[in-house]
C-alpha cells in the first residue's frame, strides 16, 4: 500500500510539475492573489478527478471515442485562446503589491476556467487512461495510488501559488507586463498546437 500511495504521489508530481496552460494561469492569477491562483488550481483537479472516476466507472468507450475526443479538443484550443487574449488584453493592469481581496463569484469564475480548461483538454483523459494502465500492469492498489496521485497534486496547487504570490513584491510592472505577454503567447501557442493536433493529425 505504501508503494503504491508513493508510486501515485511521485506520478502526481510527474504530472503537475511541467510548464503547461494551468500551471501558467496558475502564476497569472497567484501575482494577483493566492486564493485565485487555488481556486484555478483546484478546479482543474476536479476536472481530473472526475474524469478519473469515469475511467473507473467504465465508460471508457464514451470519453475515448475518437469523434469525441476531437470535440474536446477542439472547444479546448478556443477556450484556450479565450483565455490567452484575456491575459493579453490586461498585460497593462497595475500589479498591486497589497493582497486583493477576491470575491467568491470571481474565485467561482476562475475555478470555472480551471476546471473547463482541463475538460476539455484530451491530454487529460489521456493521462488518466495511462494511470490506470499503469497501476494494473504494477499491480498497484488502486485507491492509494489516486490517493497519493491526489495528494501530490493538492501540494502543487496550495504551495506553488503561495511561492508566487509572497514574491511578486520582487515583480516590477514592467516585468509584470512582460510576464503577462509572454504568458499570452505561450496559451496561444498551446492552443494552435492542440487545434491542428486535433484536426490534421
Amino acid at each position: 500500500m505504501l508503494q503504491s500511495f508513493v508510486e501515485g504521489f511521485l506520478l502526481g508530481f510527474g504530472a503537475a510539475l511541467p510548464l503547461g496552460p494551468i500551471n501558467i494561469l496558475i502564476v497569472n492569477n497567484a501575482l494577483k492573489s493566492y486564493k485565485a491562483g487555488v481556486a484555478l488550481g483546484l478546479g482543474a483537479m476536479s476536472a481530473d478527478i472526475l474524469y478519473l472516476f469515469l475511467i473507473l466507472a467504465g465508460t471508457t468507450g464514451l470519453i475515448h471515442n475518437p469523434a469525441i475526443l476531437n470535440i474536446i479538443g477542439i472547444f479546448g484550443s478556443l477556450f484556450l485562446l479565450y483565455l490567452a487574449y484575456i491575459i493579453y488584453k490586461s498585460k497593462e493592469k497595475i500589479l498591486k503589491v497589497q493582497t486583493i481581496r477576491v470575491q467568491i463569484k470571481n474565485l467561482f469564475k476562475i475555478y470555472s476556467q480551471g476546471f473547463i480548461l482541463t475538460l476539455f483538454n484530451p491530454m487529460t483523459i489521456a493521462f488518466w487512461f495511462s494511470i490506470t494502465g499503469y497501476g494494473s500492469s504494477r499491480d498497484l492498489n488502486m485507491g492509494f495510488t489516486i490517493l497519493g496521485l491526489i495528494s501530490a497534486i493538492t501540494l502543487w496547487i496550495t504551495i506553488m501559488p503561495y511561492l508566487v504570490h509572497r514574491s511578486k513584491q520582487k515583480i516590477s510592472q514592467r516585468a509584470s507586463k512582460y510576464l503577462n505577454t509572454i504568458s499570452a503567447f505561450i496559451l496561444f501557442g498551446f492552443a494552435i498546437f492542440l487545434f491542428t493536433d486535433v484536426v490534421f493529425l
